[in-house]
């Protein structure tokens, strides 16, 4: 209980410093609210005839492409530490080890809640409704924070090799473009090129995609859900122990 405490307090720490980044607050909020309503009515009626329409489709779509992208700032945030010498700090505290990472992680998984549910009023505010109970949302909201939890690792990873917060950005944003975008988040993968579909279809954040729809809309929820589950999975016992290793020889090195 200890530790739990140390860690939330961590924790709000890293929620407490968006008052002095108010970019990374508008990257929460702003920034997908834009995405949403640009797309809505720029793309709306090409893709699927009218705004109304789109709106159904695509707004999973952007619940999961800012998710994926603001894992940047677990990173980012941790290689800040790094390199100013708080962590260095941190470790002469009478705290767990992995309690100031658990931290940051934490308190990301906090700022995605509230962007979730932003971005869900938004879309009601714009005609968007649920066709699922309040159960099925509930258990999109878990299953979204789950694969949050594990992306992360992989920024966490990014911090760790990175020589500075401006690198970590540079990195983490040029990854995650094309994947975020080479998905159905947007369009339907039928429309695509045939060689570039099974690609598509593949790419984790089509699956979560289809998950969050399926949940939201009543449509197909099983085999995304077991797909998105074991992506977390992969994602986890793949990066999770790479970048403990990495963050280990990097405070050994000094």
């Amino acid at each position: 209980m200890r530790a739990l405490q140390q860690t939330l307090t961590l924790a709000w720490r890293s929620l407490v410093q968006v008052r002095h980044n108010p970019w990374e607050l508008g990257d929460y909020s702003i920034q997908p609210i834009l995405f949403l309503v640009l797309f809505l009515y720029v793309f709306g009626g090409a893709i699927s005839g009218t705004p109304d329409d789109y709106l159904s489709y695509m707004l999973p779509g952007v619940i999961v492409m800012n998710l994926v992208f603001v894992t940047v700032y677990v990173g980012h945030g941790l290689n800040t530490d790094l390199t100013k010498g708080i962590f260095d700090r941190f470790r002469a505290l009478p705290i767990p080890r992995w309690a100031p990472l658990a931290g940051r992680i934490v308190a990301d998984l906090a700022k995605q809640s509230l962007c979730i549910l932003l971005l869900l009023g938004v879309g009601y505010l714009l005609g968007f409704r649920p066709d699922s109970s309040i159960l099925a949302v509930v258990a999109m909201v878990a299953l979204l924070l789950l694969f949050a939890l594990s992306a992360s690792w992989i920024m966490v990873l990014v911090g760790v090799v990175a020589r500075d917060p401006e690198h970590v950005q540079l990195f983490g944003f040029t990854a995650l473009f094309p994947v975020t975008f080479v998905s159905n988040a947007f369009v339907p993968v039928a429309t695509m090129p045939g060689w570039l579909q099974g690609v598509v279809q593949a790419n984790p954040v089509s699956v979560l995609t289809d998950a969050v729809r399926g949940l939201l809309l009543g449509g197909p929820v099983a085999a995304p859900v077991l797909g998105s589950l074991a992506w977390a999975v992969a994602l986890t016992a793949l990066f999770a122990p790479l970048s403990v290793w990495a963050l280990n020889r990097r405070l050994a090195r000094g």
